[in-house]
């Protein structure tokens, strides 16, 4: 055997490998290992012997030799990857890992195990209990679930499309906020105004003063507080200028709202625009028939549009409410009901003066879309009842 020093293996890099090998180098987010590895490709191509970038990488010899040589074999940068390892024998079979999840898509309230929805640890008991392992811990059930994902600890309402005339109605109130009525554009004397009540905000005076924010230290609200009563804040929302007009009552009803009606048509533009179109809910202050033929008694020019059956979503002024409730009244600290009516027309003074009209994106295409979503669903389910 030669008493000469083994020459070290020659490494070529294309200009695409060098690019994405200091790419590489240069990523925060790169693993220290793959660094560590580019790092002696790059030094190695440069003809650098491996003492030297032992030395300079701060590591030892054999590692440099190792990476220089399997890369040189190859001269790709799949070269630099772990090679496969068998790794310790799974201690569940691919039938039990199935199981179990299958456990978790089932609702606990048909097993007899008490529970409204299924945890980690719960289902990893109950697991147990019926035999599909001998042991496993929530740990471990929970890695599974974040395969796919399943989260059967989480849920969420709905409710079902009951309105026999949905789509009929849908589209027209998304026709409005597209500035069409009946196949025909709208007008620039007419338009569309977004309506609804905000029941029963109550005044709760916290039985501490409320301390403002301070350094590492965030607003403090006291947690007790006594009841100062209750009202109702009535919104009308022109949907194209973005100007709210609102009043305060002691509670909803078709007089309150009537006033508020009333409020709005009586000034200007509204007052001789050609018409006036109401998108209001199904609410008892201005439900069904009567209450169109009540407004268009009072006001000839003003037309009621209602929203389908558990369809407020499609009415713009729930979106505005959305924005008294976080920045007016959350968190709830008020003395009286005086000091809420004044703080809810403070606000709606200031939103007036910079407002602009919401970016509505819900269209009567995407109206379709969720129609016929929710025809493929209950097909499905019809599917699966008549086969059980």
């Amino acid at each position: 055997m030669s008493g000469y020093p083994v020459r070290a293996r020659e490494v070529r890099l294309t200009a695409s490998q060098r690019h994405r090998l200091k790419k590489l180098t240069r990523s925060y987010t790169t693993p220290h290992h793959l660094v560590l590895r580019a790092s002696i490709v790059l030094l190695a191509a440069r003809g650098i012997p491996n003492t030297a970038i032992a030395q300079r990488l701060h590591i030892h010899v054999d590692t440099v030799r190792k990476w220089r040589n399997r890369f040189a074999g190859t001269a790709t940068l799949d070269a630099l990857t772990d090679r496969p390892r068998s790794g310790r024998p799974a201690r569940f079979t691919p039938v039990q890992v199935a199981e179990i999840k299958a456990l978790a898509c089932q609702l606990p309230a048909e097993s007899d195990t008490g529970l409204a929805r299924w945890s980690c640890p719960e289902l990893a008991r109950e697991a147990i209990t019926r035999g599909v392992v001998d042991r496993v811990s929530a740990s471990t059930v929970r890695r599974w679930l974040a395969e796919d994902p399943i989260k059967p600890w989480r849920h969420q309402s709905w409710i079902f499309i009951r309105d026999p005339d949905f789509a009929v109605k849908a589209t027209r109130v998304l026709d409005l906020y597209h500035r069409r009525w009946q196949g025909q554009p709208l007008g620039d004397d007419e338009y569309v105004i977004s309506s609804d009540e905000k029941p029963s905000i109550q005044a709760r005076h916290r039985r501490h003063r409320t301390l403002a924010p301070a350094r590492s230290r965030p607003m403090r609200v006291e947690h007790e507080y006594k009841r100062g009563g209750a009202l109702a804040y009535l919104a009308a929302y022109d949907v194209g200028r973005a100007r709210v007009f609102g009043r305060c009552a002691p509670s909803t009803g078709i007089a309150p709202f009537m006033a508020l009606v009333e409020q709005v048509m009586t000034t200007e533009p509204y007052a001789s625009a050609k018409r006036v179109f109401w998108i209001v809910d199904n609410g008892s202050s201005h439900r069904g028939q009567r209450a169109i033929t009540r407004l268009s008694k009072r006001f000839p020019n003003a037309v009621m549009v209602h929203t389908p059956i558990h369809a407020s979503w499609l009415n713009q002024v729930e979106i505005y409410f959305s924005i008294i409730q976080r920045k007016v009244l959350s968190p709830n600290d008020f003395t009286d009901l005086d000091q809420v009516e004044q703080r809810l027309h403070v606000f709606q003074q200031r939103y007036n003066v910079n407002a602009r009209p919401f970016k509505w994106k819900f269209t009567p295409t995407d109206l379709e879309d969720l129609l016929a979503r929710i025809d493929r669903h209950e097909t499905q389910r019809s599917t699966v009842a008549l086969a059980a």
